[in-house]
């Protein structure tokens, strides 16, 4: 297959053999959601204590394991790895049925590491890195956390500060990152460093996995407006790295970053099922009653459309890597659509509940959409924020003039 051609779609007879598979596979061990007697979830971002959070991790992890030894955890990974060598089509498939059923919530820690840290691992990783990282993080055995942001930099990853320095056959870090989600929780950090000061910003970086339990490496979660602790600052003071923990060539971590940041607009616009969404708001409007209000049915019908152009930009996007090709700013264009319509459904449930979505009355379906609205704003930052996606279509994609730097 060369790079340009795309994998045919999947028959409609393969779509519902594979289908029936996943479904007597989960149909033995979850409850369907249309059954189950459970509080909707539509948190995006967790408001939970360390301890509640860890049990949600861990009841994730071993989700995230069962489904790997069943070969439902990696589909398109080869078996060797844990998967079944199958189609990014049949990992959709999955996904969609997944939906169905109450499983455990995977968190976003477990999808960095599931999702972005062990792809890139087996891009770029060494073959001692592959062996030794690859399986146990697709099987979230240990997890990963992403140590790019920093204080001083915002948006701007190629402007961070943070210094690895040689030291005999190793490296010292010393600096500071931001925004790590689940670091408190995660066994190791994909850093990007700058190792080099007089080169052009974008090639004097490079990355590194650092055990997250080092001398000189210190945890301080960040309190959220929404009451939960995710996110995190991380302090790393003379930390002390072996050279085979360096990912990448000296000097590439620039594109280690994108490698890993691709792979995080893939996940934010495709398998990220965080907060409601279109089924949601049916099950609501039923519940209320307003089904057949002109403007309930339309804000409904807004929101499956941009879900049903969503799924179809992630399946392009997702063909065309796994064909060999090179996608361009597909990643970007599905994030935007899905961070805007976290908004979009967000908006709708509060216009359809009113004040009720305001205090927590013991009523089903009602307050629990306040946690989606108070989330839905970050995704516009996280992932890399809305403008920097705008620049990447604009100027990628479509060729305009670069932004003023």
């Amino acid at each position: 297959m060369t790079a340009t051609q795309v994998p045919a779609p999947l028959s409609s007879g393969e779509v519902a053999a594979f289908e029936a598979r996943c479904r007597d596979w989960l149909d033995a061990r979850l409850p369907r959601r249309d059954t189950a007697a459970r509080e909707p979830n539509y948190a995006i971002f967790h408001n939970l204590g360390h301890e509640e959070e860890k049990a949600v991790i861990d009841a994730g992890r071993a989700w995230q394991a069962e489904r790997v030894d069943a070969g439902f955890g990696a589909i398109a990974w080869a078996p060797e790895w844990g998967g079944q060598g199958l189609t990014a089509s049949h990992e959709r498939v999955y996904a969609g049925v997944e939906r169905e059923y109450l499983a455990p919530d995977r968190h976003e820690t477990i999808l960095v590491t599931v999702e972005l840290v062990a792809p890139t691992l087996f891009e770029l990783g060494t073959d001692w890195q592959r062996d030794w990282f690859v399986r146990p993080f697709l099987r979230a055995d240990e997890l990963c956390c992403q140590l790019f942001s920093e204080p001083g930099a915002g948006s701007d990853l190629a402007g961070l500060s943070t210094k690895a320095v040689r030291a005999g056959d190793g490296w010292q870090i010393n600096g500071q990152k931001v925004w790590s989600s689940g670091a408190q929780f995660s066994e190791w950090g994909l850093l990007i460093a700058r190792s080099d000061h007089a080169a052009p910003k974008h090639r004097g970086m490079t990355a590194f996995m650092v055990p997250m339990d080092l001398d000189g490496v210190e945890v301080r979660p960040i309190r959220q407006m929404s009451g939960g602790s995710t996110f995190n600052e991380v302090f790393l003071t003379d930390v002390e790295l072996p050279d085979e923990y360096r990912v990448g060539e000296v000097g590439d971590g620039w594109k280690v970053a994108l490698t890993t940041l691709g792979f995080e607009r893939q996940s934010s616009a495709g398998i990220v099922s965080a907060g409601g969404n279109t089924t949601d708001l049916v099950r609501l409007a039923r519940s209320l009653g307003i089904t057949d209000s002109a403007e309930v049915r339309s804000r409904i019908a807004e929101s499956h459309i941009y879900e049903r152009a969503q799924a179809l930009m992630v399946a392009r996007y997702a063909e065309l890597e796994q064909a060999g090709g090179v996608p361009g700013v597909e990643g970007s264009i599905g994030k935007l659509v899905w961070t805007q319509n976290l908004k979009r459904v967000g908006d709708a449930a509060a216009s359809f509940l009113g004040h009720r979505i305001l205090a927590d009355t013991g009523e089903p379906d009602t307050f629990a959409w306040a946690q989606h609205l108070l989330g839905a704003p970050g995704y516009r930052i996280a992932g890399g924020s809305d403008e920097i996606q705008r620049n990447i279509i604009g100027e990628r994609g479509l060729g305009l003039p670069r932004e003023p730097r």
